[in-house]
């Protein structure tokens, strides 16, 4: 997935290379479902994986007037859609095939398994037009009785059904984020706003996002909700009140506008970032002091007399109970209250903090960027070091690597070192799948070549717990091995983790001095912010990769750190934090 690209100067209306892909990709699957020419939902699906790879922005390359027909897959069609996208935000064709669709069908597509053609036939043949619609027809057995499907597909689909229930309700945080900076720099339009800050779950870095909180200090509020009500892509204003309004989007997405006065912001920033549990801890230590915490403001309580003490900022408001400024990822009453009467808060880690990525994919199986390529925008980021790590052969979808396929791509590596400064370090790497029988995908003469090797689980994973559990444990027991990638197998609002025990993992994990991945793509940040903390009180380190596909892929990193934080992860918990030549010789000890 791309970063947002920065849009100062471009069409508020317009949309990003993120937004354009998810548009065709939504082209596609609205095309496929309504059983149009297979040639020609593969173009537009072709052309979102064309765009998500790209480096530079549409917006900024249709405002010079590039030629977008010299893009790989993109011929005057496809080029005239992108402009539309990238200069209003719409699309007339998109909007035509909504038409055509029921609300909620599109849902299903949300449940692992069912893909445009299953939901079409649960549509046409039983009229399925919501998830509830779904429920009922599998709890009465009449999707086994689909061709192509069967008992074990209905099970699956009604397993599933959940998963998508959620989805429809939250989106990723990646995408809150789009939203959030796309608001920001509308109001930036009202010169009478003072502050602005987003809080709630977005502010805590939490995986997903189900409403956006925006707190605004200003002295002329008419004039601050006006500016808010002509943000593009408002289906409906909720509610418009004296302080508060809301508002809902094309997309779902509720976002609350709260206009505070400079005295109460940060205690409404401090209150509605939450979390419910955090609040509540604050509160009780507030009444024990005699005081009252609320969105207004700090009081001191004498009888029936309150007395504003604080609220202008988070820092004060804090202060009035003796405790620090929390990071906002910290706030989930867990260990933050004991941190800081120890005195030992940490400072959570931080985007800088990192000196290299050690997973990342090329076009040698199913990346967008060459090796050099993605040395490349890594020194452009910063980095110090990077590893490849194609897929192995066992992911035939990706044309993953065979033994003699990774030799030849490490020989090209040796190669491509040999003309690289001092100050980058390229590494050997794979991503080799664990099989579903057991052992790993290359032979241990192979793996033993190389820098960095990633096991992984792509396929098998619903085997029963037992099995996948002792898949991995095989894998950290393997002497070549050096990480476990994404641990669980989640993705985020489409497929749940795999049964695994991960106390067992853990245990193994440190016995063998192996490392566990915190997988920054926000499709999955996994391991999550429990486990990463988990493993932290084990002293298991962990890395934090962005799986890239392409060279903007490697800008998801920050979703990873985000999670890190929530996690209480230091610098000092995560190996790539570390410049290569102590991370070289915490390898060769391990």
């Amino acid at each position: 997935m791309s970063k947002p690209a920065s849009d100062e100067g471009s069409s508020a209306e317009g949309m990003d290379n993120e937004r354009i892909g998810n548009a065709f990709d939504e082209v596609a699957d609205l095309l496929e479902f309504t059983g149009s020419n297979p040639f020609r939902v593969r173009a537009y699906r072709n052309a979102s994986r064309t765009i998500r790879g790209l480096s530079q922005s549409l917006r900024d390359a249709v405002d010079r007037g590039d030629d977008l027909t010299q893009m790989e897959g993109i011929g005057d069609d496809l080029a005239g859609k992108i402009i539309a996208l990238a200069r209003t935000g719409k699309l007339e064709m998109l909007e035509e095939l909504r038409s055509k669709v029921p609300d909620g069908v599109m849902a299903l597509l949300r449940i692992p398994g069912v893909g445009p053609k299953k939901a079409a036939l649960l549509f046409k043949e039983l009229g399925i037009k919501s998830l509830d619609e779904l429920r009922t027809a599998c709890e009465q057995g009449r999707v086994r009785e689909l061709k192509g499907f069967g008992a074990k597909t209905e099970e699956g689909i009604l397993k599933g059904i959940d998963v998508a229930a959620q989805a429809n309700q939250r989106m990723f945080w990646s995408e809150a984020d789009e939203i959030a900076q796309s608001l920001r720099r509308h109001m930036r339009g009202c010169p009478r706003i003072e502050q602005l800050e987003f809080a709630g779950s977005y502010r805590r870095g939490q995986e997903t996002v189900g409403d956006l909180d925006m707190l605004v200090v200003s002295s002329e509020i008419a004039t601050v909700m006006n500016q808010f009500a002509c943000y593009p892509g408002i289906a409906a204003v909720i509610g418009r009140g004296d302080t508060k309004m809301s508002v809902r989007l094309d997309s779902g997405l509720q976002i609350d506008l709260r206009v505070v006065p400079r005295e109460s912001y940060g205690a409404a920033l401090q209150y509605f970032t939450g979390s419910k549990e955090h609040n509540v801890v604050v509160r009780g230590m507030a009444k024990q002091a005699g005081m009252k915490i609320n969105e207004y403001g700090v009081f001191r309580v004498d009888g029936e007399q309150e007395t504003y003490v604080a609220g202008a900022s988070e820092a004060e408001v804090y202060a009035t109970l003796g405790l620090p400024l929390f990071p906002p990822e910290m706030r989930e009453a867990r260990q933050e209250f004991e941190w800081a009467r120890q005195g030992e808060l940490p400072r959570l880690i931080e985007l800088s903090d990192l000196r290299g990525d050690l997973h990342m994919h090329t076009t040698a199986t199913d990346g967008a960027a060459s090796i050099e390529q993605m040395i490349a925008a890594a020194r452009k980021r910063g980095l110090e070091y990077i590893a490849i790590t194609d897929h192995s052969q066992r992911v035939s979808m990706a044309r993953g690597l065979d033994a003699q396929r990774v030799l030849a791509q490490w020989a090209e590596i040796d190669r491509i070192r040999r003309e690289l400064d001092d100050d980058f370090v390229l590494l050997k790497g794979i991503e080799c799948d664990i099989l579903e029988k057991g052992g790993m995908d290359l032979p241990d003469e192979v793996l033993a070549q190389a820098d960095w090797v990633l096991a992984s689980v792509h396929y098998g994973q619903r085997q029963s717990r037992a099995e996948i559990t002792e898949r991995i444990l095989g894998a950290l027991d393997n002497p070549y091995v050096t990480a476990i990638a994404h641990p669980t197998g989640r993705l985020l609002n489409q497929r749940e983790p795999y049964e695994v025990d991960l106390e067992a993992v853990f245990r193994r994990a440190k016995e063998r001095g192996k490392i566990l991945e915190l997988n920054a793509n926000p499709h999955r940040l996994d391991l999550n912010d429990l486990h990463c903390a988990a493993a932290r009180k084990l002293g298991i380190p962990i890395v934090i990769s962005t799986d890239a596909h392409s060279v903007n892929g490697l800008d998801v990193m920050r979703y990873g750190i985000l999670q890190a934080r929530r996690a209480g992860l230091t610098r000092d918990d995560v190996i790539n934090t570390r410049p290569w030549p102590q991370l070289r010789k915490m390898l060769r000890n391990a």
